[in-house]
C-alpha cells in the first residue's frame, strides 16, 4: 500500500510540473456567474464555431471588421456567419486610426458591418493616437464616433484598455459605453468614475474550439446584454 501511495503522489507530482500555471482571472467564467464573451479576428486562424458554441459560458463574440480607411478582417465574412450559424450573439468592430480619413475609415467600416448581420452595437477599438497631441486625437475620435453614430442611428461601444483611457480619454466619453480591458485583479477602476458595461479580463483565454489565445470578457454584474443590443429600424 505505501508503495502505491509514492507512486501514486510521484504521478501527481510529474502532472503539477508539466501542466501551464494559469492565473485564476484566466478561468472567471468556470467560477461566476457572469455572462462571458469573446472578441477575435484573423489572428485566431480558423475557428471551429460549432465547438465554440457549444461552450454555454460565451454567449456573445465581438469580430473585427475592419482598420483604418482601407483594411478588411480576412476571416470576418467566415466567422461572422459561422457565429451567427452556432448560436452566438454578434457585433462587429473596427479598429480606429486618428490620422486616416474618417470618411474613409466609415465606408470601410459599413461596408462589412451591415446591420441585418448585427445582434450587438458596433465596436470602436480605440488603443493609438498615432503620435497626435491628446486634444487631437480625441477631436478625432469624437467626430468620428459622431459619424458612426449617425450612420447606425444608435451611439457605438468604445473598447479601451483601462490606462489608456485614464491618460487620453477623462471625461470625454460620457455618452458612450465602455468595454474596458484591463488583465489583472481586481475589477478596473477608472480615474474619472466612469462606469462600464464589459471588462476584458484576458488577452490569454483559452477555448475549446480555438487554437490560440483568446480575448475573454465579460457583461458586469450590474448591467445586461440588452443595453448593447443592436437596434433595428
Amino acid at each position: 500500500m505505501n508503495k502505491l501511495r509514492i507512486i501514486i503522489v510521484s504521478i501527481l507530482a510529474l502532472i503539477t510540473l508539466h501542466t501551464p500555471a494559469q492565473e485564476s482571472y484566466i478561468q472567471c467564467e468556470d467560477t461566476c456567474k457572469h455572462m462571458h464573451g469573446i472578441d477575435l479576428s484573423h489572428y485566431q486562424g480558423n475557428v471551429f464555431w460549432e465547438t465554440v458554441g457549444a461552450n454555454t459560458r460565451m454567449q456573445y463574440v465581438y469580430l473585427k471588421a475592419t482598420e483604418g480607411g482601407t483594411r478588411i478582417d480576412e476571416k470576418y465574412a467566415q466567422n461572422i456567419e459561422l457565429a451567427h450559424r452556432y448560436g452566438l450573439k454578434v457585433g462587429s468592430y473596427h479598429f480606429f486610426r486618428p490620422k486616416v480619413d474618417l470618411q474613409q475609415q466609415l465606408s470601410n467600416f459599413m461596408m462589412q458591418c451591415r446591420p441585418a448581420d448585427q445582434d450587438l452595437i458596433p465596436m470602436i477599438d480605440v488603443e493609438t493616437t498615432s503620435n497626435m497631441p491628446t486634444q487631437e486625437f480625441c477631436d478625432s475620435l469624437l467626430k468620428f464616433l459622431d459619424m458612426v453614430t449617425h450612420a447606425y442611428r444608435q451611439r457605438p461601444l468604445v473598447y479601451t484598455y483601462r490606462n489608456f483611457y485614464n491618460k487620453h480619454l477623462q471625461h470625454k466619453l460620457d455618452d458612450y459605453q465602455l468595454m474596458i480591458a484591463q488583465y489583472s485583479e481586481p475589477e478596473p477602476v477608472l480615474a474619472d468614475g466612469r462606469d462600464y458595461i464589459i471588462w476584458q479580463y484576458t488577452g490569454k483565454g483559452r477555448i475549446n474550439g480555438i487554437n490560440t489565445f483568446v480575448d475573454k470578457s465579460r457583461v458586469m454584474g450590474r448591467h445586461s446584454l440588452r443595453e448593447i443590443r443592436f437596434k433595428h429600424f
